[in-house]
């Protein structure tokens, strides 16, 4: 036997700790995935026994390198290392893996468990984060690094299976991290090719360093990814590339250790069986009862000494930077910790203002970059972008110049990401960025493809990330592109995502607040849905009640009845027009409406009752106007939508609002017949 793989040897002791508590964590809650954390313990031990720079006792330390498990299901992998190198995750909480409250959950959950860097499970997202992490990373260090004082430098880790590189958007972020020539960020790949349905080989032919060196990544392997020694060397060689992102190919056998299940696909997700984890422990020389961990083991994982003195060295440089440097540092103290520039509030208020006393019909995709220009100059920390839409989502300002790199991966310092046709990808990163701190990202695409990049926005709620989604032509007012560009469900699908908040504006003032409400959102994403088509600026007695979601914006008197309201008319984004149109059409025929704009849904749903109930009284028929399905209305106890329950047509945007029945003469006639009966 190697002398490295003897029972009494720090590096099999290391290795079988992870192997043991993952077989005793998936057998006691009968639920679970064994095989990949028993395929890549050599990995981890070479990684966070030799390389990963963090402190356990400070899982917050802004210069730690980040570490992720893109194959989340190994989550037993990740906990284990966390427990053994001295993180506050007790052994009462690997018992209790997979359990109600507990603080290993099935797949990892930022936020959670400490150490956990980022929320993963969807294979391939977890890449991605890491991808917006390398990037955070380079261009903090470009903004705040000066000579002799390098307080950003850190590394990212990545580890990941098949599935990560069999799923699309594994392709959009390594593309781009090979375009970003982001050299500090190392993707270590468990090549066991085994998956659920067993061998991969069948529908799996990837060239896989192929692909990654068209990428523009160093790749290095196939290596023995069971061979500590070797994959240590792999990542010290993957810290001098100097331009290029690196991937380690590690040769594995999922389930290594077991005789009957090691480099099958039962190793995979269910537990071993008590039978066949007593073999193991016999192959490996472990003769500890379940969850317990000979002291040798702990000692050799412990990494709180060497944590904090690798933290205390830092923050003796820090102290030398801020004396040097003290506006830099506070600056760099403030974004790290999230918080909005001293001054964001009087920013917002004088955004809103402009907008009101400049009533301009514009699009709000225009009134957004207004908007932009504003907060963009106040906050260095906006990093905006487009996946190929910059001209149409107007998502650049004049403060955030495109972002490129040299020959030498040395950043130009812009702000404004050409994420290419990328939505997905460009999600997922943005997530990454947020999850690094530092940076607010903000991304545009057409709200219709906002389904490629759901998924990615479904996991920033999850992970209650302030990430900005900006999506226009947000209809079928978009025109003559046709009903695979028009967008019909996707406002009402966004909608039902916990935790994102939905705007739809009509005007240039409900933009600017609801860009003020996304940017001060610290614990939950924002969507904007704005329009290619111009929209009149609909006059308003006043601004406060905008950023409940819904507000009063017109009463009868506004069109010369003096009468209560005999029904309320609630319109969002373009159709607030029709709605004040058909008021004045209605008026004419003496019956008296209200006209209740609701920019945001969701914003809305969360006020009081007492507030919801003087927008929408109690006893007077509701009637919602939108350029999208009907079905989401109904829960406002809604009489009638004016909506679209098909798809659009090719046609300029006018001849479809009245092909679809979006004019103000039908919402008259609507509310009329409701009245009627």
């Amino acid at each position: 036997m190697p002398a490295d793989q003897r029972p009494d040897q720090p590096i099999h002791l290391m290795a079988s700790a992870i192997r043991a508590l993952a077989m005793d964590a998936v057998q006691q809650a009968n639920s679970g995935h064994p095989g990949a954390p028993m395929g890549m313990a050599e990995m981890a031990v070479a990684l966070w026994g030799r390389h990963l720079r963090h402190n356990p006792a400070n899982p917050h330390w802004i210069n730690r390198d980040r570490f992720v498990l893109s194959n989340g299901h190994a989550s037993m992998l990740l906990y284990a290392v966390l427990h053994l190198s001295g993180y506050d995750l007790a052994m009462s909480e690997l018992r209790n893996f997979r359990q109600l409250h507990s603080k290993t959950p099935g797949h990892p959950e930022v936020d959670l468990t400490p150490g956990v860097e980022t929320t993963t499970g969807p294979l391939g997202q977890g890449l991605g984060n890491a991808v917006g992490m390398a990037l955070a990373e380079k261009l903090l260090a470009h903004e705040f690094n000066r000579p002799g004082h390098d307080v950003v430098d850190h590394r990212t880790y990545a580890f990941m299976g098949d599935g990560c590189l069999m799923e699309g958007v594994s392709h959009e972020v390594c593309a781009l991290a090979g375009a970003w020539k982001l050299n500090k960020l190392t993707a270590l790949y468990d090549d066991n090719g085994i998956s659920i349905d067993g061998q991969v080989q069948p529908w799996y032919v990837d060239d896989v360093a192929g692909r990654f060196r068209a990428y523009r990544w160093n790749v290095i392997g196939p290596i023995d990814g069971q061979d500590v020694d070797a994959v240590d060397a792999a990542i010290s060689q993957a810290q001098t590339s100097a331009t290029q992102p690196t991937l380690i190919i590690c040769k594995t056998t999922i389930g290594k250790g077991s005789p009957q299940r090691g480099g099958t696909a039962k190793a995979h997700g269910e537990p071993l069986g008590a039978d066949e984890i007593q073999r193991v422990r016999e192959g490996m020389g472990w003769t500890c009862e379940p969850f317990v961990i000979p002291e040798p083991a702990y000692a050799a994982w412990d990494a709180r000494a060497r944590g904090a003195a690798a933290e205390g060295a830092w923050a003796d440089r820090f102290t030398a930077y801020k004396a040097a440097h003290p506006e830099l540092a506070a600056e760099l103290t403030r974004r790290m910790k999230g918080d909005l520039p001293t001054g964001f509030a009087q920013t917002a208020v004088d955004a809103v203002l402009a907008a009101h006393t400049k009533a301009e019909t514009v699009a709000s995709r225009k009134a957004s970059q207004i908007a932009l220009e504003i907060f963009t100059k106040a906050m260095p920390e906006l990093l905006g972008g487009s996946a190929d839409l910059t001209g149409s989502n107007l998502t650049n300002t004049s403060s955030t110049p495109a972002l490129r790199f040299d020959d030498a991966g040395m950043s130009n310092g812009g702000r404004h990401i050409n994420y290419g046709v990328r939505e997905f990808g460009m999600a997922v990163i943005m997530n990454g960025v947020s999850l690094h701190g530092g940076f607010i990202p903000y991304g545009g695409t057409f709200l219709t493809f906002s389904d490629y990049s759901r998924n990615g926005i479904r996991m920033a709620a999850l992970m209650k990330r302030r990430v900005i989604h900006v999506f226009t032509h947000d209809s079928i007012g978009l025109g003559e592109d046709g009903p695979t560009h028009q967008s019909v469900e996707h406002a009402a699908a966004l909608r039902m995502i916990p935790g994102l908040d939905v705007w739809r504006p009509a005007d240039t003032a409900e933009t600017a607040i609801a860009w003020a409400i996304a940017l001060g959102n610290t614990h939950r994403p924002s969507a904007l849905l704005l329009s290619r088509q111009n929209l009149p600026y609909a006059p308003k007695s006043g601004l406060d009640d905008i950023a409940k979601g819904a507000y009063v914006l017109a009463e009868p008197a506004e069109v010369g009845l003096k009468k209560k309201a005999q029904a309320v008319i609630i319109a969002t984004g373009s159709e607030v027009q029709l709605a004040l149109h058909a008021q004045a059409e209605l008026a004419r025929r003496h019956i008296a409406v209200r006209v209740v704009s609701m920019p945001s849904s969701t914003v809305f749903d969360r006020q009081d009752t007492r507030y919801k109930k003087a927008v929408l009284p109690t006893g007077l028929p509701r009637v919602a106007v939108e350029a999208g399905v009907t079905d989401f209305w109904w829960k406002y106890g809604c009489a009638a939508v004016v909506g679209i329950d098909r798809y659009g047509e090719s046609a300029p945007a006018g001849a479809l609002f009245k092909l679809f029945g979006f004019t103000a003469q039908n919402v008259a006639d609507t509310v009329h017949k409701v009245l009627s009966k």
